[in-house]
């Protein structure tokens, strides 16, 4: 079984900017749904200038630095903290669990972008093409 595994170990940083490039796209989704209505949600989109709003902003953009892998421990350490905070002021109060308040995807969410900021963006991203040049 090491040995399986000692073989896999090459495809670590592309499996690493599968996940990064896959958050990305999927938090992206929800800034996307809050700002610019798409995909089409029930709610009318929030003020730009509140706090779903700004929240849907830094989702937006995040997301996409993000996908592209610039700025990648600096922007996922930011998601991260968003997520917490999502979390404590928006699913917590409705439940302990999370499976209950809906908050499981914002706790995936954080840990996955604090992962990144210890592990970087991985491979095929902007960042480590910068480190290049």
């Amino acid at each position: 079984m090491d040995a399986l595994f000692a073989r896999l170990g090459p495809y670590a940083p592309y499996t690493l900017a599968l996940v990064r490039i896959m958050s990305g796209l999927l938090f992206l989704a929800h800034g996307s749904q809050k700002l610019l209505g798409f995909p089409p949600r029930a709610n009318p989109a929030p003020p730009l200038l509140s706090l779903f709003g700004i929240g849907g902003v830094i989702e937006l953009v995040g997301g996409a630095l993000i996908v592209l892998g610039l700025f990648t421990r600096p922007v996922a350490f930011l998601l991260a903290g968003e997520m917490a905070v999502a979390y404590f002021l928006f699913h917590a109060p409705k439940n302990f669990y999370p499976a209950l308040n809906g908050g499981d995807a914002a706790i995936l969410f954080c840990f996955i972008f604090l992962h990144l900021v210890a592990a970087g963006p991985g491979a095929l991203s902007l960042d480590a093409r910068r480190r290049r040049i």
